[in-house]
C-alpha cells in the first residue's frame, strides 16, 4: 500500500485563509480539543505558548475569542486550541455545542510573548490551573519532539483529578524521559477514586516540595489571576527573582511587550515603617513592615500562642480590627476566617497602622 503524499504548501499559513475544523477531541466535562487544519494544506509556524483569535458566528452576531494553542509548533500540520466552558461562557460554549469537522472559520495569529523561547534556561517551572494549563502543554510537547527535554518541573492545580486536562498525555511524557518531573495538587478528590497526589491549595511548603530548586528555574505561570497573584506572592515572599518569572492570564492574553501589564504587588518594603496597636494590652508598638505581627508581639512583651510559625498549624490566629497586613500563609486560616478578620500572626505583615485583639 502506497502511503498518502502529504500536501505542503510553499509557504506557512496566513490568517487571511479560514481554518478547517478536522476533528473534536473531548477531554473532560465541558472541555473539547479542536483541531485545525488548512484547507490549501499550508503548515503553522508560531511559538509554543502562543495564541490564535477565532472570528465564532454566535447568535446575535459575530464575537472574537482569544485561545492559547495547545498544540506545538513540532506538529506543524494542523493547530489546536483546547477549550473550556465557564459560567456565562458565549463563544467558547458556542464551539462545544455547534463546532463540527468540515467547518470553516476565519481566524487571527498566532499572537503573544509568552514563550519559552523567548526566555531559554537550563531548567524550567512551569505553574498553571484550569485551562492554563494549554500553553505548558504546547511547550512541553515542544521539547518532547525536540528530542533534548530540558529540565521541566510541571505543577498543576485543579478541582479535581477526573478536571486535569492532559494528565495522560503528560504522564506518558513523564513515564519515558527524567527531565519532566509533574506534580498535581487538587481541592478534592474524586469519588471512589483513591488520590495519592497533593490537596489543597498550591503553598509555599507544597512547592518547596515539588521543587526544591525553584530559585534556579525560570518560571512560566498561568490561569485565574486570584491563582496568579497566589503564586507572586510566594515566590517574593520566598526571594525569588521576579525577572525569571513569566505569566499569562487566559482572559486576557498579551500580543507584545508593550501590551503586558506592570505587576504592582502589594509586598512589605524593607525601610517602611509601621504600628501595631495591641488593644486588649494597651500597648502600641512601632515596626517595620517587613516584621511579622508574631515578632512585633513578641518584642512587646506580649505572648501570641504559636507552632510552626509559617501559617500552616493556625496556632497563631488573631483578630485584626483594624488597618491592613500582607499575608502568604501555607493553608492554616480559611477564606471565611480571613474575611472575618482574622489573621496569622506569625506571616501577617503590618501595611501602615494595624489593631490586632491581643
Amino acid at each position: 500500500m502506497t502511503s498518502p503524499r502529504l500536501n505542503w504548501a510553499a509557504d506557512p499559513w496566513r490568517d487571511s485563509e479560514p481554518l478547517e475544523c478536522a476533528m473534536v477531541v473531548p477531554e473532560n466535562a465541558d472541555t473539547a480539543t479542536f483541531t485545525f487544519r488548512a484547507p490549501s494544506g499550508a503548515w503553522f509556524d508560531y511559538q509554543p505558548g502562543q495564541f490564535v483569535t477565532l472570528d465564532l458566528p454566535v447568535p446575535g452576531g459575530n464575537v472574537q475569542r482569544t485561545y492559547t494553542i495547545s498544540s506545538s509548533p513540532s506538529r506543524p500540520l494542523s493547530i489546536s486550541v483546547t477549550v473550556k466552558a465557564q459560567k456565562g461562557s458565549v463563544g467558547t460554549r458556542w464551539m462545544l455545542d455547534h463546532l463540527k469537522p468540515g467547518m470553516r472559520l476565519r481566524a487571527f495569529g498566532p499572537a503573544g510573548i509568552f514563550s519559552f523561547h523567548r526566555h531559554t534556561a537550563r531548567k524550567y517551572l512551569f505553574i498553571s490551573a484550569g485551562s492554563g494549563i494549554t500553553p505548558m502543554m504546547s511547550m512541553t510537547t515542544w521539547a518532547w519532539d525536540s528530542g533534548e527535554m530540558p529540565d521541566i518541573v510541571f505543577v498543576h492545580a485543579a478541582r479535581r483529578p477526573s478536571d486535569i486536562i492532559f494528565r495522560e498525555r503528560l504522564e506518558q511524557f513523564a513515564n519515558r524521559v527524567p527531565g519532566l518531573q509533574l506534580h498535581f495538587t487538587v481541592e478534592a478528590p474524586d469519588p471512589f477514586r483513591a488520590w495519592p497526589g497533593y490537596r489543597g491549595r498550591l503553598s509555599q511548603i507544597m512547592l518547596g516540595l515539588m521543587a526544591p530548586d525553584y530559585l534556579d528555574r525560570e518560571v512560566f505561570c498561568c490561569g485565574p489571576e486570584p491563582f496568579m497573584q497566589g503564586v507572586r506572592e510566594m515566590l517574593i515572599s520566598l526571594g525569588f527573582d521576579m525577572a525569571r518569572y513569566h505569566q499569562e492570564s487566559f482572559g486576557a492574553p498579551v500580543a507584545t511587550e508593550a501590551e503586558a501589564p506592570v505587576l504592582a504587588d502589594v509586598t512589605p518594603a524593607a525601610g517602611a515603617q509601621a504600628e501595631i496597636a495591641f488593644t486588649a494590652s494597651g500597648v502600641t508598638a512601632a515596626c517595620a513592615e517587613t516584621d511579622t505581627v508574631l515578632a512585633v508581639a513578641r518584642r512587646a512583651g506580649l505572648n501570641i500562642p504559636s507552632g510552626c510559625t509559617f501559617g500552616l498549624c493556625g496556632t497563631c490566629r488573631v483578630r485584626k480590627t483594624a488597618g491592613e497586613v500582607h499575608m502568604v500563609h501555607n493553608g492554616g486560616i480559611s477564606d471565611d476566617d480571613i474575611a472575618a478578620g482574622y489573621i496569622l500572626a506569625c506571616c501577617a505583615h503590618p501595611m501602615g497602622s494595624v489593631a490586632v485583639e491581643v
